[in-house]
């Protein structure tokens, strides 16, 4: 026998194994549409999974409040498919549409902040809502979209005509983010004022702002929240029930320490969708603000970590989007938009651990409110024009052919043709 044939194959280890893995997702995440297809994949389940758990987390509720479980559901139904559309549509606009757009949508967003200081419903001591017939309108959560879109093409123009200076990034851009702000503060909806300083943030960070500037205006808004807790004895009794939540339990620490047993009963699988026990009216807005809570009690530590990682995908997808375009606007509204989105998702996630403060506001995608809802898919329809800017993505899609809605006009005769078919 050879010297070669008793030599023993070699095998190869898990070293090996891991590079051919990383290989292969390097290759992946090279492609040109892999950013457009996360921010799909990532918005389609997320949007999938707020509706399956605003039926159930509202049944109960809705049942009482209208005689059918399902009155809530359909309405953020309604919304989603309104929504929907409006994602797709936001997808094909090009970028000069959503540059105009954020001048008109912040003089509309101030106009209704101000009208609803005078004709806004108030329930639980905020004013943050107005009602058109069967609707509910909330005008803060519009206002955010015109914020990203108004700043950013604020300091795009002005780094086009190279006067960004620190001096010259705070006007106009906080003085209208100021005006925002106390708007909302007026309406005594904190939660929102924050999301709103965090875009502002955002875009001072991606414009280049020196670091002694973050550290004034944070001293600002540390002293300005610190005024604001103090005249309001509501505000003083969460950050109480946020300290101890279970020295109170039954009055200001009541909705943490029931979002806590709700996430502490699911254990690692959850107790099953629909199977949840404090949706019986024991945890106030389960279908709303604590919906992560009844998410984790139904679906377990499994799901939870499903739905941080789907929103860490989509904050990946859309700064990806932020390095990889050359326009000052694409790449100043992209990085606003993930602090918008997955920033709002982490105050959220961490009031219901108990780990921030409750701020009353909405898990983006997931929770109950057309409010919410719409605008988030118009910013995840907007990232999608954006992504399609992205080197090699235009050339990608043409290759790819029309999609299935293309497709399915052809064959109504309502489209163009589609590949592979002759006209004469």
């Amino acid at each position: 026998m050879s010297a070669s044939a008793e030599e023993p194959r070699a095998v190869a280890g898990p070293g090996s194994w891991a590079r051919e893995q990383l290989g292969a997702l390097k290759e992946l995440l090279d492609k040109p549409l892999t950013t457009y297809y996360l921010i799909i994949m990532c918005s389609a389940l997320l949007l999938a999974l707020g509706l399956m758990m605003v039926l159930s987390a509202s049944s109960i509720e809705a049942l009482q409040k209208t005689g059918s479980p399902f009155s809530w559901f359909f309405k953020q139904s309604l919304s989603a498919a309104v929504g929907a559309p409006l994602m797709w549509g936001c997808s094909r606009l090009p970028v000069k549409f959503f540059r105009w757009a954020g001048y008109p949508m912040m003089a509309l967003s101030i106009l209704a902040l101000v009208m609803v200081l005078f004709i806004g419903s108030s329930e639980l001591g905020a004013q943050r809502w107005i009602y058109v017939g069967p609707f509910t309108i909330q005008p803060s959560e519009p206002a955010k979209l015109g914020l990203v879109l108004w700043g950013a093409d604020l300091l795009a123009r002005r780094a086009r005509l190279g006067r960004i200076e620190w001096r010259q990034m705070l006007i106009p851009l906080m003085p209208g983010t100021a005006i925002l702000a106390v708007m909302v503060m007026l309406g005594r909806d904190l939660g929102t004022t924050l999301v709103l300083f965090m875009i502002f943030l955002a875009l001072l960070w991606v414009v280049g702002a020196p670091v002694k500037l973050f550290g004034g205006i944070l001293s600002l808004a540390v002293l300005a929240a610190v005024i604001m807790i103090k005249v309001e004895p509501y505000r003083m009794a969460r950050i109480g029930a946020y300290l101890n939540p279970w020295a109170d339990a039954q009055n200001a620490g009541y909705q943490a320490v029931q979002g806590q047993i709700a996430m502490g009963s699911g254990g690692w699988f959850g107790l099953g969708l629909g199977a949840s026990r404090q949706k019986w009216s024991w945890l106030p807005h389960g279908e709303s603000d604590f919906i992560f809570a009844i998410l984790g009690e139904e679906l377990g530590l499994m799901g939870t970590l499903m739905v941080v990682a789907l929103f860490g995908l989509l904050g990946y997808a859309g700064l990806r989007v932020a390095v990889r375009v050359n326009d000052a606007f694409t790449r100043l509204a992209a990085a606003a938009m993930v602090a918008w989105i997955v920033g709002q998702a982490t105050v959220n996630m961490g009031a219901v651990l108990g780990v921030l403060p409750i701020t009353g506001i909405p898990l983006p995608l997931v929770s109950y409110g057309g409010s919410s809802l719409l605008p988030t898919l118009a910013a995840l329809g907007m990232l999608l024009s954006f992504a399609k800017r992205e080197p090699g993505a235009r050339e990608a899609l043409a290759a790819r052919g029309p999609g299935p809605a293309a497709r399915a006009l052809s064959w109504l005769g309502l489209g163009g043709t589609t590949r592979g078919r002759v006209t004469r």
